[in-house]
């Protein structure tokens, strides 16, 4: 098993020039916030695990040490393009991948192991993270078939008034066949306002080649809390002092 640690951030609305740090290296209860999520990740081996650098790169991996391999994004151009950078370094891999966020602290160890242990008990090409919610975020909503299979993700700017109403949303953090995921980086599209590449459109393309995609839910959590402001720094602190 890889992982992939997205961690390329500036973290703007973060105020993180202020603090002269990148994004993932700011603090909470004194720990940067991607130790929390290396942490929970550790029953993957150090050198197996690809952290992708870009904003502040050196302060990232010197932080962090060279127990890890690094990949460096030059210019963020979306969460597709950030694991584009890892190709060099997943040549020749033939197993499975986990994604996921430098600055998302609050997902448990067990919540990433069940994820995983779905996606290869189901034999998926790619399993994805979901939360349930009443009053759902403004993320991504997953839309299922009359089967209840996976379909489409919308984000949910791009939601028709029906979709809005879905309580299942899609978190961002994923496991993929890491042989099919790099043959399917190739045809992600830019053709979006940010003229980004969005790792949320892999799914939908999984599924148009007939491979299988699969869903793992949390239910009413805060888990899936990303820190983008200060106001959600704080949050996590909180949290984080819970447990």
């Amino acid at each position: 098993m890889k992982a992939i640690v997205l961690a390329a951030g500036k973290g703007s609305r973060l105020q993180s020039e202020k603090f002269n740090l990148p994004k993932v290296l700011r603090r909470a209860n004194d720990r940067p916030l991607i130790s929390y999520v290396l942490d929970s990740i550790n029953f993957i081996a150090p050198q197996d695990i690809e952290i992708v650098v870009g904003y502040m790169r050196e302060k990232v991996m010197e932080e962090l040490g060279n127990a890890y391999g690094y990949s460096v994004q030059e210019e963020q151009l979306g969460t597709g393009h950030a694991v584009m950078c890892t190709r060099e370094h997943m040549e020749g891999y033939d197993g499975q991948v986990l994604i996921c966020y430098g600055d998302m602290p609050l997902v448990k160890p067990e919540t990433y192991k069940k994820l995983v242990d779905k996606h290869l008990e189901s034999g998926a090409h790619c399993t994805l993270l979901t939360a349930i919610e009443e009053n759902p975020p403004a993320y991504g909503r997953i839309v299922r078939g009359a089967d209840g299979k996976l379909t489409n993700i919308v984000e949910e700017k791009d939601c028709t008034p029906e979709q809005k109403l879905i309580k299942e949303v899609n978190v961002g953090i994923y496991v993929f066949d890491a042989k099919e995921l790099m043959a399917g980086l190739g045809e992600l599209k830019n053709s979006n306002a940010q003229n980004e590449y969005y790792l949320t459109d892999m799914p939908q393309i999984f599924i148009e080649k007939g491979l299988s995609v699969e869903t793992f839910a949390i239910e009413n959590s805060t888990e899936y809390f990303g820190v983008n402001t200060m106001e959600d720094l704080e949050f996590c602190e909180n949290e984080l002092k819970k447990r």
